[in-house]
């Protein structure tokens, strides 16, 4: 377990993307699209919650700094979100032990796979909150290299650094 003293000098990043197979105002995604609020809802209350960017504040023009890692790719069928943590620990247990996991159960029915990882975790400095371009950055980092104590996943996770590392405001 990582000392507490440790753990407020650091947070934990995470975005994720997918593929959805149409547009979220489509009727066909209405199974996911009536449950997002629930679940930033359920985030925003979960032990270890820090922030998230807003879903007013993701559009298909904010998803640019995308564009130059899926050429050609429509932003408007891009689900993406992005969050701080307090800890690892805590990300899995929201993601995976509560009702977001149903809906993770059930992505098949809007989601398309995507070649690689579908999130990337960082650790920033606490008190920093990433933007959608670091995200870029870092989920593109980590489809080159794999996970690594710079950017990792869920599966495969690495303790905060030893030092503050530096994150944008």
């Amino acid at each position: 377990m990582i000392a507490a003293e440790q753990r407020l000098k650091f947070h934990l990043a995470q975005m994720n993307i997918a593929w959805m197979h149409e547009k979220i105002s489509d009727p066909s995604m209405f199974g996911l699209a009536s449950r997002i609020e629930e679940l930033n809802s359920l985030a925003d209350r979960s032990p270890g919650f820090v922030w998230r960017l807003r879903t007013s504040e993701i559009t298909p023009e904010t998803l640019a700094p995308f564009d130059t890692i899926f050429p050609g790719f429509h932003r408007d069928k891009l689900f993406y979100n992005m969050s701080v943590w307090e800890s690892v620990e805590q990300l899995r247990a929201y993601t995976f032990d509560s009702a977001h996991a149903e809906v993770l159960n059930e992505r098949h029915q809007w989601i398309d796979r995507i070649a690689g990882a579908s999130a990337a975790l960082w650790w920033i400095s606490a008190g920093c909150f990433p933007t959608i371009a670091e995200s870029a950055e870092k989920w593109r980092f980590l489809q080159l290299h794999g996970p690594t104590p710079e950017v990792f996943t869920l599966r495969r996770s690495f303790p905060p650094p030893a030092s503050p590392t530096s994150g944008k405001n």
